[in-house]
């Protein structure tokens, strides 16, 4: 039996602890074996970041931008072996699976060219009278040891959204996958060591909860940066102690329809948003709330547009929904629904569950306290609910403990301010749908679902700290 250990200096380093084995969501001949860091081998991996990060503080830009350059040269060359990876260990569409690794080249490159546009300021400190004949100038320095903690929907795009920005910065990274994105993270790190990284700049550390409380506890962390459920950031935060810590959690993204939207671009967006991916991403469309006169001729336009999806298996090209990553997680999305259902929810579409395959599903007329309308699902289920106004419609949007990006449909400019200044989201987006990112602008959440910037630049500026110098000429 191949098992998977953790990635420490350059090289893979067997340790004692516990096996982890995960069945394949896509084949059911195929499991991942992998062997669950200890806190000695956690605190091994932080000792040989640390110590690299020492060595190479000093580091100019020009080497670290070519190094960022140089890890998306060669993981361009690998994309086919990389996305069967995601394929099979995490059941994402192949097309789709693609598509995050080229995104993920694109991060990388983005961040080198990131690095030559960083600048510090000179600060006027003659402003005041006990400041005259001094100069004040600020820089952004490294942290030290990042621990970065990433989830399985996104194995490589999540991961170089925190490692680029880390490293670019000078920082060292000791990175703690969800399981089921292990093998992609030691991939991963193992191309940036050919790429020409230094030994423990990037580690790996492999497990699910302990080897992540141990991280984050460790007094030579000083950044955490997690993506994951608002449960786990909470728990992680609280065992972090006094240290940065950059958290996206989780979501219950509001996709609203006005009466002045185009709605069958709306529903073919939005159908899109909530199923694609299976729904297991944090901005997936959940709540569809609809203002009432265009209600009856949103609703049926979003069924169609779900049911044209197709749901079949991941290595098939021509597949839009696949596995869930576990049998766990599509039984645990069927429950969700039927206990919707029992609170008096209605079915427009009903969802059918195939292994870890789960079929879009639209609910409605859903009570405020139905987990469809409460909680995240986190797979393939939204919910329609009509408004009877923009301003009932804002209302309900922000009926959530989250906020992390949502979606405003409509023609009109006075709407669009509406929600650009009343929605309680992180990120809004008018006429596309809650799921459509771009790495540039500043992405993270507002109430529960977190807090922190990534995105090229906010990430790099997350991961540094502003130094201030003071010089009083001799």
């Amino acid at each position: 039996m191949d098992i998977l250990h953790s990635f420490i200096d350059g090289q893979s380093v067997p340790g004692p602890g516990t096996t982890i084995t995960l069945e394949s969501p896509q084949y059911a001949d195929r499991r991942i074996h992998l062997a669950e860091a200890s806190d000695e081998l956690c605190a091994q991996a932080v000792a040989s970041a640390l110590a690299a990060f020492r060595r190479h503080a000093a580091a100019p830009v020009v080497e670290r931008a070519a190094l960022l350059n140089k890890a998306a040269d060669l993981l361009e060359t690998r994309v086919d072996a990389v996305a069967d990876l995601l394929v099979s260990d995490v059941g994402k569409p192949v097309r789709v699976a693609r598509v995050e690794v080229v995104r993920g080249v694109q991060f990388l490159r983005a961040c080198a060219v990131q690095l030559q546009t960083l600048t510090g300021e000179m600060l006027p400190v003659d402003a005041v009278a006990a400041g005259v004949g001094r100069h004040g100038l600020v820089r952004r320095v490294p942290y030290g040891v990042v621990a970065a903690i990433t989830p399985f929907n996104a194995p490589v795009n999540l991961l170089v959204q925190k490692v680029a920005p880390a490293l670019a910065a000078g920082n060292a990274v000791v990175v703690k996958p969800h399981p089921a994105g292990t093998r992609a993270a030691l991939a991963v790190a193992a191309l940036f060591v050919e790429a020409g990284l230094a030994p423990g700049l990037f580690n790996v550390v492999c497990g699910d909860r302990s080897p992540a409380q141990a991280l984050v506890r460790d007094a030579r962390v000083r950044v955490v940066t997690f993506t994951g459920g608002t449960a786990a950031g909470d728990a992680l935060a609280r065992a972090a102690g006094a240290k940065k810590f950059v958290a996206e959690l989780g979501s219950n993204a509001a996709n609203v329809v006005l009466a002045d939207a185009d709605l069958a671009d709306a529903a073919r967006r939005i159908a899109a948003a909530a199923f694609e991916a299976s729904g297991q991403q944090c901005v997936s469309a959940q709540r569809v709330i609809v203002e009432a006169p265009a209600y009856d001729a949103f609703l049926p336009l979003f069924v169609e547009a779900a049911r044209a999806l197709r749901v079949g298996g991941a290595d098939d090209e021509t597949t839009d929904v696949g596995p869930m990553v576990s049998r766990a997680a599509a039984d645990r999305v069927m429950a969700m629904a039927r206990r919707s259902v029992e609170r008096g929810a209605r079915y427009a579409l009903e969802p059918k569950q195939d292994g870890c395959r789960v079929s879009p599903g639209i609910l409605v007329d859903a009570p405020a306290d139905s987990p469809i309308w409460a909680d995240e699902a986190f797979g393939p289920l939204a919910v329609v609910q009509r408004a009877a106004d923009a301003h009932e419609a804002l209302e309900l949007a922000n009926d959530s403990p989250f906020g992390l990006q949502g979606a405003v449909f409509t023609r009109g400019l006075g709407n669009a301010f509406l929600f650009a200044d009343g929605f309680e989201v992180g990120s809004l987006w008018i006429n596309e749908a809650s799921r459509f990112r771009l790495d540039m602008y500043p992405f993270g959440g507002a109430k529960q679902s977190g807090f922190g910037r990534e995105g090229v630049r906010y990430a790099i500026d997350e991961l540094s700290q502003l130094r201030f110098i003071g010089i009083r000429p001799l």
